[in-house]
C-alpha cells in the first residue's frame, strides 16, 4: 500500500517502475493519486484519468510523475495515506471516488491543489464554499451517486410484486455519504409504500454476513449503494447474490458486466478523464479555487438478461426500451 512505486499505463498494460527513477528528473512534477480503492478495481478508470492528462498535454514517464496510494476499501487508512503524500511534497493531490479520501486530503493541507471525483454533494460535506466557487485550495467533479439511490430503490420496487421486502446494502464507514444515503431511502420507500430495510457492510466478512441474513429478513431483492468500497467487491457481491438468487440493483455497470443483473448510475471512466483534464490545467497555472466543480448528470441503464433469465425475472419491454446496454 505504501510501496513507492510508478504505474505507466501503455494500452491497458500497466509496467511498474521504482520510484528511484523519479530521483533523476526533480523538476517533474508528481502528482499524488489517492483512492480507498485498489489498482485492480480502479484499473480502467486510472486509464481514464491519464486519458485526461494526455489531453491537457500531459504523460506520466514524459514530463511528469504519478505516486499511488491505494486504501484498499480500508477508509481508516486514508489520512495516513494523504498525510503521505503531503510529505512527499507531491504538486497535487487528486482523489479518486472517494468521499472520505477528500476529506482526508483537505485536513491535511492547505496549499497543495486538490482535485476531487466523489459521489457525494462537496458543499454539504463541507468540500468547497460552492460548485461555482469552491475557494481555498480544492476543486473537482461531482456525480449522481447518492441521489441516484432512491431512482435505484424505485427501479426495484417497479420490478419485483408490490409486497417484496427490499434491503439497501449501506457502507457506515462512509459516515457523510451514509447517513445522507439512508434519508434518501427512507424518504424514498414512503412515497412508494413500499418495506425496506437498511443493512450494514463495511467488511467483506459483513458483505457475506448480510447475504447470509437476507432469508431470516424475508429479503426478496436487495439495492446496493453506489459507496466506493463496494465497487471494490464488486466480484464477492455478484457472486453472493447469483448463490442466494437475490435480484440486486447496483450502482455501476460494472456490476452488470461482472453477472449482475441491472445497473442505473454514472458512467465513472468519463468523470475520471475530466479530473485528468483538470489536473492539467492546474499543472499549466491554472488555480484550484478558480475551477468550477463541474457536476456529472448523465447515467446508464444496464441490463443483463442473462442473469434475470436465471433468477426466473421478466424484465418488462418499457424497462428493456430504457436501457442503454443490455447483456444477453
Amino acid at each position: 500500500m505504501l510501496r513507492r512505486k510508478f504505474i505507466t499505463l501503455f494500452g491497458g498494460a500497466a509496467a511498474i517502475w521504482p520510484l528511484a527513477a523519479s530521483a533523476q528528473q526533480p523538476t517533474v512534477p508528481v502528482i499524488g493519486f489517492l483512492s480507498g480503492a485498489t489498482f485492480e478495481t480502479m484499473r480502467e478508470y486510472v486509464v481514464a484519468f491519464h486519458r485526461g492528462l494526455a489531453e491537457a498535454g500531459f504523460a506520466e514517464g514524459r514530463n511528469l510523475a504519478v505516486e499511488y496510494r491505494w486504501a484498499e476499501g480500508h477508509n481508516d487508512r486514508l489520512p495516513a495515506l494523504a498525510t503521505d503524500l503531503v510529505r512527499r511534497g507531491v504538486a497535487i493531490i487528486v482523489v479518486g471516488a472517494s468521499t472520505p479520501g477528500a476529506l482526508a486530503a483537505k485536513a491535511v493541507t492547505q496549499t497543495i491543489p486538490i482535485v476531487f471525483f466523489i459521489g457525494t454533494d462537496p458543499v454539504k460535506v463541507g468540500l468547497v464554499a460552492s460548485l461555482a466557487r469552491p475557494g481555498g485550495n480544492i476543486t473537482g467533479i461531482t456525480v449522481l451517486t447518492v441521489e441516484l439511490i432512491e431512482k435505484n430503490l424505485e427501479l426495484m420496487h417497479n420490478l419485483m410484486p408490490p409486497a417484496t421486502t427490499i434491503a439497501v446494502l449501506v457502507n457506515p464507514a462512509n459516515i457523510p455519504q451514509t447517513a445522507t444515503e439512508r434519508g434518501n431511502v427512507q424518504d424514498a420507500a414512503r412515497v412508494l409504500g413500499a418495506r425496506v430495510v437498511i443493512l450494514n457492510a463495511s467488511s467483506p466478512s459483513e458483505i457475506e454476513s448480510v447475504f447470509a441474513s437476507l432469508v431470516s429478513e424475508g429479503v426478496g431483492a436487495l439495492v446496493v449503494s453506489g459507496e466506493n468500497f463496494f465497487l471494490t467487491q464488486r466480484g464477492l457481491i455478484v457472486e453472493l447474490a447469483g448463490r442466494h438468487a437475490v435480484p440486486t440493483i447496483y450502482p455501476y455497470r460494472e456490476f452488470v458486466l461482472a453477472g449482475g443483473l441491472m445497473s442505473y448510475g454514472t458512467h465513472f471512466a468519463d468523470a475520471f478523464r475530466r479530473i485528468g483534464v483538470s489536473t492539467g490545467r492546474i499543472l499549466k497555472g491554472e488555480r484550484a479555487a478558480d475551477l468550477p466543480v463541474q457536476q456529472v448528470t448523465k447515467v446508464e441503464l444496464a441490463i443483463n438478461l442473462k442473469t434475470a433469465k436465471t433468477l426466473g425475472l421478466k424484465i418488462p419491454l418499457p424497462l428493456l426500451g430504457r436501457a442503454d446496454e443490455v447483456i444477453e
